[in-house]
């Protein structure tokens, strides 16, 4: 049985998680915190969506307790990123988004940019009313993949949107496009697939970890 704390617990995802969790034969939560709460207990995981701040306080508890960590919370500054790349002692894993469609879709962007070179290129994504960055952590990731200007990305905060990223690319004459599109349907997917993400990391020696490795090893 893996014992999780879930950081960021009362937040869509938080409670995404915990209630696949506890459905769950091999996980039970063993903690919930918020930013600034203590925590009692032992755990093997830490599973993170929450923001910069409640990240690197959920960070130092899982060293503290030598539990693997997995973070998905976006907008981190490159002082964390630099620390939790270099971890050695404990299992980590990055990024911003878990969704192994949304790595796909990455990839397969990354394919349409290649065989659609010389045509312009376009970035849109949408997210729920209550997501604070933006453009998203998800969007400005893609962008860097395909050498997109993030300041060009235009975003949507609307209603209960749980993710929607587009990248267009339109002909030098204007005369037709192409329009690639990554579609969340239910918050759950993500909660699933980071389940199925953390499930894998806490087999992992010390080391941090991104999507690359995970799907490797499953295909």
């Amino acid at each position: 049985m893996i014992n999780v704390l879930i950081n960021g617990a009362n937040g869509k995802m938080g409670r995404a998680l915990a209630g696949l969790i506890g459905q769950s034969a091999d996980m039970r939560v063993a903690a919930s915190r918020e930013e600034g709460q203590a925590v009692e207990g032992d755990f093997d995981l830490v599973i993170d969506f929450s923001l910069p701040e409640g990240a690197a306080q959920a960070y130092e508890l899982a060293k503290k307790h030598k539990a693997a960590f997995l973070t998905g919370t976006t907008n981190l500054p490159q002082s964390f990123l630099d620390a939790i790349t270099e971890e050695e002692d404990i299992p980590v894993f990055y990024s911003p988004n878990v969704s192994i469609g949304v790595f796909l879709f990455t990839r397969l962007a990354q394919e349409a940019d290649a065989l659609f070179a010389g045509y312009g290129k376009a970035m849109h994504e949408a997210h729920h009313a209550q997501k604070k960055d933006a453009p998203s952590g998800t969007a400005k990731s893609l962008a860097a993949a395909l050498n997109f200007a993030p300041q060009d990305i235009t975003y949507e905060r609307i209603g209960a949107v749980p993710g929607t990223h587009s990248v267009t690319f339109t002909s030098p004459q204007n005369d037709e496009e192409i329009i690639l599109t990554h579609k969340v349907l239910d918050r759950k997917m993500l909660a699933a697939s980071a389940l199925r993400v953390a499930g894998w990391l806490v087999k992992q020696k010390g080391g941090f970890y991104n999507m690359a490795d995970f799907v490797k090893s499953i295909v």
